[in-house]
């Protein structure tokens, strides 16, 4: 039985950096839920306003389903509240400051629309909020995420948390 890790977070917060890198150094199965959707097609529409499209996020489910009962899979995306409980045993929501979130998404050139709900998101924890009313609250934890330092403590307390767990669950 392995561990499986959730990262929601606001875009550009670094989940993706987070996730890849504690793939490799884990040996954990790393699925980054924008990339499986695009390669799958798993899509309900085209939201015009903040020109993206719409996940749909049932199929997503039904496609993941099988890689999260064997475990050991590393999930990265923003939202978190139409996954089921019983996949993870421990959520990490990533936390930016607003001038660093503000200058990241600039370069990845979002509109002004998305780029402000976004921070916004990020000013009143919405994410961090979705995941402790999706999960059990001892389970789900808030780490910094505003520079190369804040990754490495990052990977460092995860990979440590893993070590725990396995040692904890191993028969």
């Amino acid at each position: 039985m392995e561990a499986c890790h959730r990262r929601p977070g606001t875009p550009g917060v670094g989940k993706t950096t987070l996730g890849k890198e504690l793939a490799s150094r884990s040996g954990l199965k790393y699925v980054n839920v924008g990339d499986l959707a695009r390669e799958g097609q798993l899509y309900d529409g085209y939201d015009e306003e903040y020109d993206c499209p719409i996940l749909d996020e049932d199929r997503v489910v039904d496609e993941l389903e099988n890689q999260m009962s064997e475990g050991g899979v590393i999930v990265d995306y923003h939202g978190c509240d139409f996954f089921p409980e019983r996949w993870f045993h421990i959520v990490f929501v990533l936390k930016t400051d607003n001038s660093v979130l503000y200058k990241r998404l600039e370069t990845r050139g979002y509109n002004e629309k998305k780029l402000k709900d976004n921070i916004q998101c990020e000013i009143f924890q919405i994410l961090y909020e979705e995941a402790l009313a999706s999960y059990k609250e001892e389970i789900v934890h808030q780490l910094p995420s505003n520079n190369p330092e804040d990754l490495e403590d990052n990977i460092d307390q995860i990979l440590k948390w893993i070590e725990q767990w396995v040692k904890d669950h191993s028969s």
